[in-house]
């Protein structure tokens, strides 16, 4: 049986509630809303940690970080975990990424056989956050509320001039796939980093929102003590008193953030473009690494549990999906399996150490009993926080902070705890039961603090003198590129050509 093609699209930073049911009808996204018509639409998925590297190390594992021991943006993601990519590999596919995955250390594959860019954030430890100093601010890489403060329209910038490379390499792919000069099957991830701050756009995409109905949020920002203890910590982190920000830098950060999904959106379309002219049929996956609270309680970014931050946009093309919206609660964590489940790859040999579950069965109408769980252990924390959503409960343990319960059916915002109210206890106790089961908050705080501990013992030794930094550098090999003389011409001419000459 010839096993499916498989394109995965990943976005940065991508605001889940803004696809309840694909992109909201507001948002000038036509690529996005073609492809959500033919794809299983999951409105309730979480990433595994509202942060990128931990987030993406778990979605492409599916493994928590616990497991991954990736807790932050510089903990080293090892070589011997099993990634969609070896999976896929193993079973004959070749794969390829095109963009970012926030790879930290020497491996900078993970599976992939080829990498068509280099990352867009560093390989090092460098990011090290350090329990041992709660309340330090490392000035050099913490966010800040500049990317409020300074948002608008640019022409280019650093993160535009990155995915306009990851767009263009990715189509190219596409194209020399086409040419089927390989018969394994393919597995392509294409890896944005849009439409993550800082909160600039291009003119056309900006200009699409003059007259966006939402560009003030729904919560709007509320006093620093009355904010709950990690969401103290995140103010704090992001230097908030240092600036005064305005319902003018509200609305501009938001048009800009919602002008470059519509960027995105026309990368989208490019890709899809090719993939119909080179009659390429492929299984899509589209997903992005964690959400973003765009001004929401005046918190922004990402690094909590609310639903801006933690709840992602998930959605799965492929022959056998009735498209359609799947409602119960799913996670990041349960692509890995996903992948292999539809690719006919067994992951039996790795399975007892997976977090996450196939979404098979709930995409084709059958239920989910198991909760989503969640972990964040970086910058802005002082210990780890776990979370778990079951139904419509969602529930947030701290060893440092009280307990949060949310109903999120009747209270979509979070603004109610229900953890100390008696009417909700036996509900709690269930929660509790499950956190307990899963893990030793203790156990799991000495891990972090060990390898924060190790990695900036290590980062300060590979600074001092020469540095060799591990940052992916792609391979451009020339003598193997257009017309070279161990080649023969008429060959090579048509074997690049699609379709085939006569």
């Amino acid at each position: 049986m010839t096993k499916p093609n498989i394109l995965i699209i990943m976005v940065d930073q991508l605001n889940g509630t803004l696809f309840p049911d694909g992109p909201a009808d507001w948002l000038h996204a036509p690529n996005l809303k073609k492809l959500a018509a033919r794809s299983v639409r999951f409105a309730n998925a979480y990433t595994a940690s509202p942060l990128c590297a931990p987030g993406r190390a778990s979605f492409m594992s599916g493994q928590l970080p616990s497991r991954t021991r990736v807790y932050d943006n510089a903990a080293e993601f090892a070589s011997d975990i099993p990634t969609y990519a070896h999976h896929l590999r193993r079973a004959g596919y070749q794969t390829a990424l095109s963009g970012k995955m926030h790879f930290v250390g020497p491996d900078q594959m993970h599976g992939f056989e080829e990498r068509l860019t280099t990352d867009i954030y560093p390989a090092d430890f460098g990011w090290t956050p350090d329990y041992r100093k709660p309340g330090e601010r490392i000035d050099w890489w913490y966010h800040n509320m500049g990317s409020v403060t300074g948002s608008g329209v640019a022409e280019i910038s650093n993160q535009m001039e990155y995915d306009d490379e990851v767009a263009y390499h990715a189509c190219a792919k596409l194209y020399d796939l086409a040419r089927g000069h390989d018969d394994r099957p393919w597995c392509l991830t294409v890896s944005f980093t849009h439409p993550h701050d800082p909160y600039v756009a291009r003119r056309k995409y900006w200009d699409l929102y003059e007259d966006c109905e939402h560009l003030l949020p729904d919560v709007p920002a509320m006093d620093y003590d009355d904010h709950d203890p990690h969401a103290q910590r995140i103010f704090d982190a992001n230097d908030w008193r240092s600036f005064d920000i305005t319902d003018e830098d509200i609305r501009r950060s938001r048009r800009a953030y919602f002008a470059n999904i519509s960027y995105l959106d026309d990368k989208v379309g490019e890709m899809l473009d090719v993939m119909e002219r080179t009659r390429q049929e492929a299984i899509i996956v589209f997903v992005s690494d964690h959400g973003d609270m765009l001004g929401e309680r005046g918190l922004w970014f990402k690094m909590n549990f609310y639903e801006g931050s933690a709840r992602v946009p998930l959605m799965i093309a492929a022959p056998g999906l009735e498209p359609g919206v799947v409602d119960a609660p799913v996670s990041t964590l349960d692509v890995t399996p996903t992948l292999a489940d539809l690719a006919g790859v067994s992951l039996d040999e790795v399975t007892p150490w997976v977090d996450g579950e196939s979404l098979l069965p709930v995409a084709t109408g059958g239920g989910r009993e198991s909760p989503v769980a969640m972990e964040y252990a970086a910058e802005a924390s002082y210990a780890p926080l776990v979370f778990l959503r079951h139904g419509p409960w969602k529930y947030t343990r701290c060893v440092l902070d009280p307990e949060q319960l949310f109903n999120i059916n009747v209270d979509p915002h979070e603004l109610t705890n229900l953890a100390d109210d008696p009417v909700y206890q036996e509900t709690l106790d269930g929660l509790r039961a499950h956190a307990d089961a899963r893990w030793d908050l203790a156990d799991f705080d000495a891990d972090v603090r060990a390898s924060q501990a190790r990695r900036w013992v290590v980062y300060e030794a590979l600074r001092n003198g020469a540095y060799f930094p591990w940052d992916y550098q792609p391979l451009q090999k020339a003598s193997e590129r257009y017309m070279r003389n161990h080649m023969n011409l008429d060959t090579l001419e048509n074997g690049q050509r699609f379709p085939r000459g006569e």
